[in-house]
């Protein structure tokens, strides 16, 4: 017989309840992370692949707010896996990124109406934020090309 708690911290934050979609954020972000790394190699300006990469370091911040968060409800870290792939062509990755910003600002939102906690919550909707912000500059490199 296994003891309690071994494999598993108990869930007596409600909070912990998130973790599956934290895992899949942390997947996300760093995912985001590197595709957005290979895109701002393809910029074909330097100011297209400095936005590219403010974005990135957005995208860096909410990968270690997610592995933190993670962290603190269940007691484990989790090891982020790239789950998405990164087009090779330019206007491909543009369109990939403002589909996947636009997905994501929907899935954080969804995380922030289930999270108890208050400063949880906030954060959550002020990253959706973020990445809707991130799909509108990526529309606008999409249409200024």
């Amino acid at each position: 017989m296994i003891p309690h708690g071994l494999y598993f911290r108990p869930a007596t934050n409600p909070d912990a309840a998130l973790a599956e979609d934290l895992i899949k954020s942390i997947d996300g972000e760093y995912s985001a992370v590197i595709c957005y790394e290979q895109l701002a190699k393809l910029a074909p300006t330097e100011q297209a692949k400095k936005r590219i990469l403010e974005i990135r370091e957005d995208e860096q911040k909410h990968l270690q707010f997610f592995m933190n968060v993670y962290t603190h409800l269940t007691g484990q870290t989790h090891q982020p896996v790239q789950t998405e792939t990164c087009p090779k062509e330019y206007k491909a990755g543009l369109e990939s990124s403002f589909m996947d910003e636009q997905a994501t600002v929907d899935f954080y939102l969804s995380l922030s109406d289930r999270a108890q906690d208050p400063y949880l919550k906030s954060q959550l909707r002020r990253i959706a934020m973020d990445e809707q912000n991130h799909a509108v500059w990526f529309l606008y490199l999409m249409s200024h090309r």
